[in-house]
């Protein structure tokens, strides 16, 4: 098992095979003419496999997919028959536009559960975020997975004075459809001009909730970023993940491997472990993974803590989320 100096089991692995994406949403990719990473330089299907190979022979038993937009990839379907043929609970993070073109891919790769970014059920104001005209197509795609039996849960990175006063309409389309919506404190990250005014914290959310709903809490898992609820009666549930207010580094078990190949143990970490170079150059890479996870800092990459308020941006080292993978 892959274990940190706190003595935290590392069996979770979220691969970023892309930062490239077909929607621009500002909080992620604040640019419209972003320079993406030379396809070169990318780890490739085959290293893909391999690398993942490694890390489930280590105890990894969950793996995601994320990006960028996962789906962009050309060979994605390829990437996702491979490991879905192994023993492990693949999931994948979508902004689910392309959905539709891979439905039969994630059936046969087993797949239960996949995440969906909306941070608006308003279609202008979803042109405006991701600065495309596509609101109708992911809606129809989140259907689509419904309909073929696949949980959903849905990513809202709220953010005050944006999307914040639309929290009572994402509980309202929990009252008749089986979905899980995933309230996203904003976080600080390289290019997307975060100010502590913008978050909408853990117990925000729930204020404006109790507004309209009353709702109870509801167990979660040994390693949740989420913690739960759900209004008694609706089908589906919400959660917050309160990385802001409220972290839960202390259950972490998650490591990420950037599209490039990079090892980071924590979403905030500043240093990254290369394994694509080694990989390519023949070398073995579990020495360096096990150094890379056994540096892991107590929370939050060791870049911050306290109150969200005091934190400036400007001092905390790390890449754009779309270079990271989420």
């Amino acid at each position: 098992m892959i274990k940190d100096s706190y003595n935290r089991i590392h069996n979770y692995l979220r691969i970023s095979l892309t930062d490239n994406c077909n929607l621009r949403c500002f909080y992620c990719m604040p640019e419209e003419e972003y320079e993406f990473t030379q396809a070169s330089k990318l780890m490739q299907a085959s290293e893909i496999e391999s690398l993942a190979r490694t890390f489930v022979a280590e105890g990894v038993n969950k793996i995601r997919l994320t990006g960028g937009e996962p789906l962009v990839r050309k060979d994605a379907a390829q990437i996702i028959s491979a490991l879905g043929r192994m023993n492990i609970d693949l999931s994948l993070t979508t902004n689910g536009a392309r959905v539709h073109d891979f439905i039969d891919v994630f059936l046969k790769a087993n797949i239960k559960s996949i995440n969906v970014s909306l941070d608006t059920l308003q279609a202008d104001k979803f042109q405006i975020i991701t600065r495309r005209n596509i609101f109708q197509q992911v809606k129809d795609n989140i259907n689509l997975l419904l309909q073929n039996q696949i949980r959903v849960k849905i990513n809202v990175v709220v953010m005050k004075g944006l999307n914040d006063m639309e929290i009572v309409d994402f509980i309202e389309w929990t009252k008749d459809q089986p979905i899980e919506v995933r309230f996203i404190e904003f976080m600080p990250f390289a290019g997307n001009r975060w100010t502590s005014n913008q978050v909408v914290s853990l117990e925000d959310i729930l204020n404006l909730v109790s507004s309209r709903y009353q709702y109870i809490a509801l167990p979660g898992g040994a390693n949740d970023t989420a913690k739960h609820y759900q209004v008694p009666g609706h089908a589906g549930s919400f959660a917050v993940i309160s990385t802001m207010s409220a972290p839960f580094c202390g259950t972490c078990n998650r490591m990420r491997l950037t599209a490039d190949g990079k090892l980071k143990n924590c979403l905030f970490s500043e240093a990254e472990t290369d394994l694509l170079g080694p990989l390519r150059m023949g070398e073995d890479v579990l020495p360096l993974i096990y150094q890379c996870i056994g540096s892991k800092a107590k929370a939050l990459g060791g870049q911050f803590s306290g109150l969200f308020e005091t934190i400036e941006a400007d001092t905390i080292h790390n890449r754009s989320m779309i270079t990271i993978g989420g």
